[in-house]
């Protein structure tokens, strides 16, 4: 222990690096494949780390082969099925339709914010709820032009809501997984700050949102059939059943429903159901390679020597959940992508936990909670970067970020939960250290 040395972190830095140096350079982070970039990252381990190859080469194998990065990509691939099915049969434009349909002009932009919190929450993705709400959203604004950045702010803030809460969003997957925490209780302990947040953003939109006259029309079928897939995964997850059965019955019923309502025929089910598999292939690799990366610098010590440093300034679970914040925040302004964050700095994240006696759904709902406030903050993120082009500069950036109310409230419901914890005494359990 006391002879870790930081040359053991360079593999994660190399990483970030190319993450950053090729976003910078390309002027899109997200041009640059992850893997690839994450594979950089493991050759440079190769080179630095003392071992025999055959050694370094088995680490790195067990590491992409580790029980939950395999459970985390196959559920990847159970997610991205499930959403491809859903599109396919109308239940994604349904489900926007009816929550977006006959809204009165008081409730114009909380109704927004609410159909985008559901819609995410459905599908597991901020970026897809941004893309099917975003054209809608603008259109909207010519009923009110004034209105527009805090229309686009609370389709943030409702998309980053299901990014953090959703059962099959890629970060809820992550950080259960790498924090080897039950879906169930990740998510009660989750919608207790989410849903806080989401009631006050209701509250402040109602108050400050601009004046409209004009009621919103948007026609739509009474096919109420179509969202029983989302529906049963939400009452199935809560029941506690395994995700994978949960996932696997959802798709099924989607693939009746739709065979029953659509002209679309079996076969081309399956070939949608391999569709979602591809649609997911850059984070189920990225998942498998920063697996194997993660292995090869644990072993070489790099985990332990980050832990050893945060230890000086941790002072009970208060700060150690402060901690658990930080390190994945530090992370995602780095790589820009909070499922990445959450993988890379998970072991640390658990570690933490475990040392001290942190309750593992609390851990993990911050891990989530603040991968999902930088995400949904920083200006090449994703999710700011399709909302300000589909705006074509009627708005700014900061126009958008000062409107977005649930990232804020959800940041200042966290950090006063951290602060209240009341097992803030508790002595750390150092013993494996």
């Amino acid at each position: 222990m006391k002879n870790i040395k930081i040359i053991s972190l360079f593999p994660l830095i190399v990483f970030i690096i190319v993450f950053i140096g090729s976003g910078i350079y390309y002027n899109d982070f997200y041009k640059f494949p992850s893997p690839i970039a994450a594979l950089i990252g493991v050759l440079v381990a190769f080179v630095l780390f003392k071992d025999s190859l055959n050694n370094k080469i088995e680490t790195f194998i067990k590491g992409c082969g580790d029980s939950k990065i395999i459970t985390m990509c196959i559920i990847y691939l159970l997610a991205g099925a499930f959403t491809t099915v859903t599109k396919a049969i109308g239940a994604t434009d349904f489900m926007v339709a009816l929550g977006i349909g006959n809204i009165t002009p008081e409730f114009l932009i909380i109704g927004v914010f609410v159909i985008s919190c559901v819609l995410s929450f459905s599908i597991g993705t901020s970026v897809g709820c941004i893309v099917a709400l975003g054209p809608i959203v603008v259109g909207l604004a010519e009923y009110s032009p004034d209105s527009l950045p805090m229309m686009a702010g609370a389709l943030l803030g409702g998309a980053m809501f299901g990014d953090n809460l959703s059962l099959i969003s890629d970060t809820t997957i992550a950080a259960t997984q790498v924090m080897d925490c039950q879906m169930k209780d990740k998510f009660i302990a989750n919608f207790k700050l989410a849903f806080a947040a989401a009631f006050l953003t209701v509250i402040a939109i109602y108050f400050t949102q601009p004046q409209n006259s004009e009621t919103v029309e948007m026609a739509y079928s009474c096919q109420y059939y179509l969202l029983i897939p989302y529906v049963t995964i939400i009452v199935l997850s809560i029941l506690g059943l395994h995700v994978f059965l949960v996932l696997i019955i959802s798709i099924i019923l989607a693939i009746t429903i739709g065979l029953f309502s659509t002209e679309i025929l079996f076969i081309d089910y399956m070939k949608l159901v391999y569709d979602g598999f591809l649609s997911v292939n850059e984070i189920f690799l990225l998942s498998l390679i920063t697996g194997g990366l993660a292995a090869l610098i644990e072993k070489a010590g790099g985990i332990d020597y980050i832990i050893n440093h945060i230890q000086k300034i941790i002072k009970g679970s208060r700060s150690a959940n402060a901690a658990i914040a930080l390190v994945v925040s530090l992370v995602n302004l780095a790589v820009a992508n909070n499922t990445v964050a959450i993988i890379v700095s998970g072991p640390i994240a658990k570690k933490i936990a475990t040392d001290y006696q942190i309750e593992k759904a609390k851990a993990t709902s911050v891990l989530d909670i603040f991968s999902c406030i930088i995400q949904g903050i920083i200006p090449y993120g994703a999710q700011v970067l399709i909302l300000l082009s589909l705006v074509d500069k009627k708005m700014g950036y900061f126009d958008l970020l000062s409107n977005s109310y649930y990232i804020l409230f959800l940041f200042i419901i966290t950090v006063i939960s951290i602060v209240l914890n009341v097992k803030n005494r508790v002595k750390p359990n150092l013993s494996k250290a």
